[in-house]
């Protein structure tokens, strides 16, 4: 088999393992659903800003505050911490 069948064959087995919580002894921390509008409200912010200053698209934010949709991934986790300490991130995230 080639070498890119072999690398998204491990990818895939490492991805299930995964999903299973099979993770060799590393804890896999899960971030918790935050209420997005509640995050906005919190730093202040209308939908335009906040979406500008964190890097989301504008749509985006619409749809996770309406439950159209949920964070998943980075974004999420990036929320958390913003809820947490939105200074922090702004100053990373400063020029």
């Amino acid at each position: 088999m080639s070498t890119a069948f072999e690398s998204i064959k491990q990818g895939l087995h490492e991805a299930i393992a995964h999903a299973r919580g099979e993770t060799n002894g590393v804890h896999v921390h899960r971030p918790r659903v935050v209420d997005v509008k509640a995050v906005r409200a919190k730093v202040g912010m209308t939908q335009e800003q906040f979406a500008a200053r964190f890097g989301f698209s504008t749509a985006t934010l619409r749809h996770w505050e309406r439950g159209d949709r949920n964070p998943q991934g980075p974004a999420l986790v990036l929320l958390n911490v913003i809820e947490r300490n939105p200074q922090a991130v702004i100053d990373a995230l400063a020029r």
